[in-house]
């Protein structure tokens, strides 16, 4: 039987999901930030199932993993995984399909979460600290400004309407009659987008257009009082930027899933800015969209232990 490791499974889930008797899979709960430390624990294995984006596959780490003939990601898309080097070694690549409406879910709980003050309002109940001691903002009558209207987007805006929110939504190639199919108003601009609306959720994916689409131009268009929530990918929205504005104060705050280095460093300002509710990741961390991508993985890898590889990358 070949050899399978299940990388990145940080809630030891993975293996009792799925039916994996075909192979010897082993669950790998702790993430490995050394390349070395990779190679080292799964360098017998012909077999590896990546986690979303968690563990990069570079053309360097196919080089040292001559053993490895499938790698299957969660998902139907991964940008760590060097494709081209994968095929150069000989490797097949296959991915999964995922749901969306736990992303959507997630996105409208951190919204929630910022616009009335749930955290240190939490916080303060369980130490016995002071009751009431923040006025909520109400999102009935606002604006929700929608960054990419695919199928995330999409979810978000049918729920910013169930609020009574005006959708607002721009992305380079958003058409008017695709906004008006989801509710929406097409914004003239990214800036005007930017300027008008209460609430700015980040929903495309992350791409040579899209690297640093919101920088410290669009979020110094914000209003003081609005908030930028981003479960798509860190890269999308200038860091730096971003820090210096929650520093400032220049907006009310940020609504984050995702971030550059994953897990966040410890000592990471992200973790103690007072304006920020930081998640860590756990946009598409859901009992369906697990239960999906683990029992498709194993069809993937019987698949190809039986000659016809399918959801091929």
């Amino acid at each position: 039987m070949l050899r399978c490791a299940v990388l990145d499974d940080y809630q030891g889930v993975a293996l009792g999901l799925a039916d994996w008797s075909r192979v010897r899979a082993t669950s790998l709960r702790e993430h490995f930030t050394s390349r070395d430390d990779l190679v080292a624990a799964v360098h017998d294995c012909e077999i590896v199932v990546a986690m979303r984006e968690r563990t990069p596959f570079p053309a360097e780490v196919f080089d040292r993993l001559p053993n490895l003939r499938l790698l299957v990601t969660t998902g139907m898309r991964n940008a760590s995984i060097d494709l081209e080097a994968a095929r150069a070694h000989g490797v097949t690549v296959c991915g999964t399909s995922g749901g969306s409406t736990s992303t959507v879910e997630l996105t409208w709980a951190l919204i929630l979460g910022l616009a009335r003050h749930l955290v240190p309002e939490a916080t303060a109940l369980r130490a016995g600290g002071r009751w009431q001691s923040t006025v909520g903002a109400d999102l009935h009558g606002r604006t929700l400004g929608l960054i990419g209207l695919g199928r995330i987007g999409a979810g978000v805006a049918a729920v910013g309407r169930a609020f009574g929110m005006d959708v607002l939504a721009w992305s380079q190639n958003l058409t008017r009659e695709r906004a008006e199919e989801c509710g929406a108003r097409l914004a003239p601009d990214k800036d005007a987008l930017m300027a008008g609306s209460d609430v700015v959720s980040v929903h495309v994916v992350l791409g040579d257009r899209t690297r640093g689409l919101v920088g410290a131009r669009e979020l110094g268009l914000m209003k003081p009082t609005a908030y930028l929530v981003n479960t798509s990918r860190a890269a999308i929205v200038d860091q730096a930027a971003l820090l210096w504005a929650l520093r400032e104060g220049r907006i009310a705050g940020a609504g984050l899933d995702v971030f550059e280095e994953e897990p966040l460093p410890a000592g990471h300002e992200f973790r103690t800015l007072p304006n920020v509710l930081a998640t860590p990741h756990l946009g598409y961390v859901s009992e369906l969209n697990y239960a999906t991508y683990f029992r498709e993985a194993v069809e993937d890898i019987g698949a190809f232990l039986d000659g016809a590889p399918i959801r091929v990358l």
